[in-house]
């Protein structure tokens, strides 16, 4: 960020008083609220002013501390002001937008109920009217708004989208003076919030006035970024940020203090024993695994083992449920009839789900903005304690534990990522912005860079994705891709009749889950896996599905191809889509931390390193002693890997030679790493290479005659940064990850449609893959600059993998 930039983010130090604030409000305003609160919160201290002033601002806070109300107060307070006038006219004043459908009901619910409440007061109808526009809402319902006009429109980033470019709609968007972002932290970093901030950039500039942005975000850092990313190029913004206010208290605990010499089946039972006494001593405990799978088998397990004390007192939530099921389980939450729920990431934003007292996390979150999300839903209210336990399933997640735990209560958090500038999201909004008029080059151009991550798209860029969606390409033709929009003396605009129809039913950023058929090469159906667990595979790898081990092969269109295999060890464990990445950040601390826990037990001894560890990180004697095990075990094989690079080498039961890295990145910056490893090695022995790689490492395996040398892996440690790059690059062009990701950008590109106005099905996943084969084929061929295929790579290797 360049001074420039940071000279426009300013954090608001001094908060107003009480009685400031009410002299801000309307009587009928100030009597509600306080009939209602004792005072205002930090947030609102901080906020309600600049809100009040049209001043841009980002609200960090946790859960419970009133940032909606923050947010709406002063719009309130304009709508009241402007009915007691008699000039509130029938126009949308205000836009609020969430990734969650499940999060507008409850919105809503908190808009309604004070205008309700202010009405008593009153004595008359105000007249002032809330809705909800997403996907859900009927026909019916959306020509009632043309008629009954909202004036707050709730919604998401989709609808939004799709509403732009409404004839009718999109004209009352002209009054839209305020815009808020909730959980603006769970757009910022991929390319649904990229959609987003384009789409605020359209709305702006059909809008007669210039628009308030007001975001709201849960832990995150940087600040500035996500400040950046609300307000778009050179504009002014103010950050409240208190998050520290709220008090937190995080403990880790094993269920065992020796994960090494300890039985699986006595941890297992430890396990359970630990979770049902700390459920047993709280009144409502949410617990959050980090897979489906994990959170169907404790509730089972609980069930199982402690019979009638859990029967009807607990209940899982997770995506793969109905959603009529999850909506009662979180009903049932908000009425405090269930003792525990166990669910894997779909509570942890902000749904109101009622009081929970405990939180536990049963195995590493991964990230500290995670545990800091997860732990902030206890203790709902601002002058609660969250409470959240950590409790730890092996020697590593110890470590990650610790090590997140204390970076939450020191408040160092993780960066956030906001992708650059990507081509498929823009192809989506250049016929929605073709829709509304004739543009030119420049003057597009000069719109799109308002958006934050477009602030550095180059013109040349530009014309490419114009000169793709005008056709301009005559081989494309062949592969069904025709023209979108006319672009010609430096201008654009719509093309013929169903453009409207193909921007609506292609509009949106997020990938259809998907699974991928398995077959053997004899032509047996085996089963299916998911999609992001296919895109990982190599040829060679092995893996286990119906309890039975094979062997990948190849791919055809949506399907692989495999061969049954026995007494061969998985490569790729079966849960390995579902696992959340470790933050790099959180990678590069644990490192540090495994160097400093040595360096201890050398200098101290293990008893007092044990002592040490439980007075600096406020660990129990369980945990601190497992760790001084771990590590202590570490030094007595081997080296602890930071000091140095550790690279092993051992060889299997089949001979095989198996090369270990201790890349302590993170799985994504792993994955990247082990591309390019198994690139070289396979050049080097002329031979294929197996690749695993998780959080902490990389593991080549090459056939047991294949040996790699000592110079062949000083020559991959060695690698300057381009050469590193352009290996990945090369690395992927024939992998799995390229097809599949290539098949997403080009859905989201619109040269693949899955809906289309005479079809009457969607496009099956099947022959989406299929024609994005052959699509590729022929731009390698012909348009090796494309921007589908630029856009691919880069997808590939700074959102699937973090180069």
């Amino acid at each position: 960020m360049s001074k420039e930039e940071k000279s426009k983010i300013k954090y608001l130090k001094k908060p107003l008083g009480k009685k400031q604030l009410l002299k801000l409000l309307e009587d009928e305003i100030k009597l509600w609220f306080t009939s209602k609160y004792d005072d205002f919160t930090p947030p609102q201290k901080f906020s309600i002013v600049e809100i009040h002033k049209k001043e841009n601002v980002l609200i960090s806070s946790p859960t419970g501390s009133g940032k909606t109300l923050s947010a709406f107060l002063s719009i309130l307070n304009e709508l009241l002001k402007l009915e007691k006038k008699g000039k509130l006219k029938d126009e949308i004043y205000a836009v609020y937008v969430s990734p969650l459908r499940a999060l507008n009901n409850d919105i809503r619910r908190n808009l309604e109920e004070p205008l309700k409440e202010i009405e008593e007061l009153m004595g008359r109808k105000l007249g002032i009217r809330v809705a909800i526009r997403t996907s859900d809402t009927s026909s019916y319902e959306k020509s009632k708004m043309l008629k009954k006009v909202p004036h707050i429109l709730i919604t998401t980033p989709e609808s939004l989208a799709i509403s732009l470019n409404s004839p009718k709609f999109s004209q009352l968007y002209k009054s839209v003076q305020y815009i808020i972002v909730d959980e603006i932290h769970s757009l910022a970093d991929n390319k649904r919030g990229s959609h987003l901030s384009l789409s605020i950039e359209r709305l702006e500039s059909i809008s007669e006035h210039k628009i308030t942005r007001v975001g709201l975000s849960a832990t995150v850092s940087p600040l500035e970024s996500v400040a950046k990313f609300l307000v778009g190029t050179n504009r002014e913004c103010k950050i409240v940020d208190v998050n520290y206010l709220k008090e937190i208290e995080i403990k880790v605990v094993s269920p065992v203090d020796d994960f090494i010499y300890t039985p699986a089946e006595k941890i297992s039972k430890s396990l359970y024993s630990l979770l049902d006494e700390l459920i047993q001593q709280h009144k409502t405990t949410l617990i959050f695994t980090n897979t489906r799978g994990a959170t169907e088998r404790v509730v089972f397990h609980l069930k199982e083992k402690f019979g009638d004390k859990y029967k009807d007192f607990i209940s899982a939530h997770h995506s793969s449920l109905s959603k009529e099921t999850r909506l009662e389980v979180e009903e049932q939450l908000k009425k405090g009839q269930l003792k525990v729920v166990v669910s894997s990431t779909s509570l942890e934003l902000g749904i109101d789900i009622g009081n929970i007292d405990l939180v536990v996390l049963l195995g590493s979150p991964k990230s500290v903005s995670r545990a800091m999300q997860r732990i902030g839903r206890s203790g709902h209210r601002l002058h609660e304690k969250s409470y959240g336990v950590m409790v730890v399933l092996d020697r590593d997640d110890m470590i990650e534990d610790i090590i997140i735990a204390n970076n939450a209560l020191h408040k160092k958090f993780d960066k956030i990522r906001i992708p650059e500038k990507p081509l498929d999201v823009l192809s989506q909004h250049i016929l929605g912005m073709s829709l509304e008029k004739v543009w030119s080059v420049r003057e597009a151009l000069e719109l799109i860079r308002n958006a934050y991550p477009y602030r550095d798209l180059k013109e040349e860029e530009l014309v490419r994705v114009l000169n793709f969606l005008s056709g301009n390409y005559e081989e494309l033709e062949e592969r069904n891709i025709y023209a979108k929009i006319w672009f010609e003396d430096g201008k654009f605009g719509k093309r013929g009749k169903l453009g409207r129809a193909l921007y609506y039913m292609n509009v949106g950023t997020i990938p259809d889950e998907s699974y991928v058929k398995v077959v053997t090469r004899g032509g047996k159906y085996v089963g299916k896996v998911e999609e992001e667990f296919a895109e990982r595979l190599v040829a060679g790898d092995i893996f286990v599905l119906g309890g039975k081990t094979y062997e990948f092969v190849y791919s055809r269109a949506n399907t692989l191809y495999v061969d049954r295999v026995e007494g061969r060890k998985p490569t790729i464990p079966s849960w390995f889509s579902e696992m959340l990445p470790l933050s790099y950040e959180v990678a590069l601390d644990i490192e540090n931390f495994r160097i400093l826990v040595g360096d201890m037990i050398k200098k101290l001894g293990e008893e007092k390193a044990r002592i040490e560890l439980m007075k600096n990180y406020g660990i129990e004697d369980n945990s601190a002693k497992a760790v001084v095990s771990y590590v202590k075990e570490q030094m007595l094989y081997s080296e602890i890997p930071g000091k140095v690079f550790l690279v092993e080498h051992f060889q299997d039961e089949n001979k095989n030679n198996n090369y270990v890295f201790h890349s302590m990145a993170g799985r994504k910056a792993n994955e990247a790493i082990a591309r390019v490893f198994a690139y070289l090695a396979s050049q080097y022995k002329q031979t294929n290479v197996r690749i695993s790689f998780n959080d902490y490492g990389v593991m080549l395996t090459l056939p047991r005659f294949k040996h790699l040398t000592e110079k062949h892996i000083k020559d991959m440690l060695n690698l300057d940064e381009k050469d590193f790059e352009s290996l990945v690059v090369k690395s992927l062009e024939e992998s799995e990850l390229f097809r599949r990701r290539f098949r997403q950008v080009a859905v989201r590109s619109l040269a693949i449609l899955r809906r289309y106005p005479k079809r009457k099905r969607e496009l099956s996943l099947a022959i989406q893959q299929m024609s994005a084969d052959s699509l590729l084929k022929l731009l390698r061929m012909y348009y090796p600059k494309f921007p589908i295929l630029e856009e691919t790579f880069k997808e590939s290797m700074k959102i699937a993998m973090h180069i």
